[in-house]
């Protein structure tokens, strides 16, 4: 009998848990839109590493009535993200590994949702497998992406005063008194001035 293909864009979960089926991939980053939106503007998509996931059905066998249905999931991405200290890509890596469990119908999986801590999904023929990775890869990102160290120290570019100027554009300087160059008299020599004159 020929084994039956399953399809990561078209997956009948029901049939791929049952049969204790796995898939696993390798998908292009900018095939994945919405975590390639995530991505720094600098960022070339073309040159990061493929999206690798893998997903495991299995089925749990129950003492009273059918088996549960549960798909074991893991993921790995990396993705040039903005860093927001310095604004330069910073390579973030996102790591996934997740169990999903799937009830036979919407009432059922409102009803498990309600009653447990487990992420639970109704069955269907015609499910999307990579939007599901990447829904988990984007709950997987940092809240605010940065580098360890910056590449440059952002601290002394902003105040640098030994940068060159732009054509164009005003000093550094502009508006600011310059320094007089005379000597500062001492303060008491007007004092001292004062009682000479009241002493003659």
């Amino acid at each position: 009998m020929k084994a039956r293909v399953f399809l990561p864009e078209k997956l009948d979960v029901k049939a791929f848990i049952e049969a204790a089926e796995q898939l696993a991939g390798e998908t292009p980053v900018k095939a994945l839109s919405r975590l390639a939106g995530a991505a720094s503007p600098e960022a070339d998509l073309t040159a990061m590493p493929p999206v690798r996931w893998q997903v495991t059905g299995r089925p749990v066998p129950q003492r009273v009535g059918e088996p549960e249905l549960w798909l074991d999931l893991e993921a790995h991405a990396e993705l040039d993200m903005e860093c927001q200290r310095c604004l330069h890509p910073v390579r973030e890596r996102m790591t996934v590994s997740r169990s999903i469990r799937f009830a036979r119908d919407e009432a059922e999986a409102a009803r498990l949702d309600a009653d447990s801590d487990d992420d639970v999904l109704a069955v269907s023929r015609q499910f999307h497998l990579l939007e599901l990775v990447e829904d988990e890869l984007i709950m997987a990102q940092p809240i605010v992406p940065r580098h360890e160290e910056c590449p440059s120290d952002i601290a002394s570019l902003m105040h640098d005063d030994t940068e060159t100027p732009v054509p164009g554009a005003a000093p550094a300087e502009a508006g600011r008194a310059e320094p007089s160059q005379e000597p500062k008299p001492h303060p008491f020599a007007a004092l001292a001035a004062l009682k000479k004159r009241s002493d003659g």
